[in-house]
């Protein structure tokens, strides 16, 4: 009798915290996976190639060409998706001025303006998450602010997935605040990223993470590969400018290629392994494409955690081109290099990632670690308060893989031990969960756990 009624108070013990872990998948990030629409993003590739020239430096006072006409369009959408929203979006513009010879490539004084448009946060309304596209484009010279150059990939595909996940996400109320914006100046170096990311520094913001997306529309590659079930997201291992105190960690407890960021990238390919059917993402461990740059960097300079987004087989013969044939090779950035439904596609990978993280509860703050000479490993944070927690799951992997390969769910408990989980042989780390599944991004532990006496 003692021992069946051990048993049946054992099994009722595991089911009880059965229950109490949250579903692995949210219902609702497939509602948004089906509301992402390629004719809609085809029709503003098609509005956005049609100004002509969105080069920076190029006409601001035309209506129908130019990057002003282009920059104004796009705030008249954000503005219209506010409205169908019950103005649930703060649409502003965004500006800094480069002064002449600041860079090779902006020969006179030019205003960098940028496209915000906020969705707040009914919780958390300092802390973001940010989508970005690129508005201007550009020909072979990046001088010539004259020529046609459409830039139907590079960077029109950007900028009308971030206006389609707003107008999806739109719909939706999250805790934290969710940025949909269109920076300016990428082609002449990066300015309408670090003018923003400079001043998110300053105001104080929470940035959780950026996702740049920067082409995303391309499926043929110059090396003749045909692709639409694979992209790219690079991120970079860790920030910038590392601390005395952060290289000694990262030399004697591991974590150099666990900064912010890259959990950022593992959180897309996550998501995309979870929701997206015949799609894969490639974690490129490099900062953007071999010696090259994109506009997550300024906020990755700030500290920021940021990756970029793009297609896996570029097609140089239709980046910063002048539309012309040569040889029988068509040259240029028109219409035609770009697949509306791969758009779609990865428009909806940033959609789910921004909506997951947007719902998941603050990140586990101030995780240690301990466990040196024995048989466990120790993991210790301090509890979140968040009305959505269900409690915590932690993470380890080989310390070779690329991705998380274990995990385990502990509830509330904040204080966890790893039964003959030697530390020696594995990283670690640790997430938050919401009730109805999300979870934050992995926090890597930075801290010793003070040894027990």
């Amino acid at each position: 009798m003692k021992s069946g009624y051990l048993f049946i108070l054992l099994l009722g013990f595991a089911f009880a915290n059965a229950q109490n872990e949250p579903p692995n998948t949210d219902q609702r990030i497939y509602q948004i996976i089906e509301e992402i629409s390629a004719n809609r993003i085809e029709n503003d590739i098609r509005r956005l190639a049609k100004f002509g020239t969105r080069h920076t430096m190029s006409d601001t006072v035309s209506t129908t060409r130019g990057i002003g006409a282009a920059r104004r369009w796009i705030k008249n959408e954000f503005e219209q998706i506010s409205t169908n929203c019950n103005n649930c979006l703060d649409v502003k513009y965004h500006r800094g001025l480069v002064k002449a010879r600041e860079s090779r490539r902006i020969p006179e004084d030019t205003w960098i303006v940028n496209v915000l448009a906020i969705k707040k946060g009914n919780q958390f309304p300092n802390r973001y998450i940010i989508m970005s596209g690129d508005i201007d484009s550009r020909v072979s010279d990046p001088l010539d602010y004259t020529s046609d150059n459409p830039g139907a990939n590079d960077n029109a595909s950007g900028m009308a997935g971030v206006l389609e996940a707003a107008r999806v996400l739109s719909k939706y109320e999250f805790s934290c605040s969710i940025l949909f914006v269109g920076l300016s100046g990428e082609e002449q170096g990066l300015y309408g990223g670090k003018f923003l990311a400079k001043d998110a520094k300053e105001w104080g913001w929470d940035v959780i993470g950026v996702l740049n997306n920067d082409m995303i529309g391309n499926i043929e590659g110059v090396d003749g590969v045909i692709d639409n079930e694979s992209f790219r997201v690079f991120s970079e291992p860790n920030p910038p400018n590392p601390t005395e105190q952060d290289q000694i960690w990262n030399r004697f407890y591991g974590g150099e290629v666990d900064g912010p960021s890259r959990q950022l990238a593992r959180y897309v390919d996550v998501m995309t392994d979870k929701y997206m059917t015949n799609l894969d993402a490639k974690m490129i461990y490099r900062l953007d494409r071999f010696g090259r740059g994109g506009h997550h960097k300024p906020f990755n300079d700030q500290g920021f955690p940021g990756v970029r987004i793009m297609e896996t087989h570029e097609n140089y013969d239709r980046q910063h081109q002048d539309i012309r044939v040569e040889n029988g090779i068509k040259y240029g950035d028109v219409i035609e290099g770009v697949n509306f439904e791969y758009a779609k596609k990865l428009t909806a990978v940033n959609a789910i990632t921004l909506a997951a993280i947007a719902w998941a509860p603050k990140q586990p703050e101030f995780v240690m670690i301990g466990g040196a000479v024995k048989p466990n490993t120790r993991l210790k944070w301090d509890p979140i308060e968040d009305d959505k927690l269900q409690g915590y799951k932690v993470y380890w992997r080989d310390t070779t893989s690329p991705v998380w390969q274990k995990t385990k769910w502990v509830g509330n408990d904040t204080d966890v031990t790893l039964k003959n989980i030697v530390i020696d042989n594995y990283l670690f780390g640790v997430a938050s969960v919401s009730k109805e599944g999300n979870e934050s991004v992995i926090v890597y532990p930075k801290t010793l756990i003070p040894r027990r006496n």
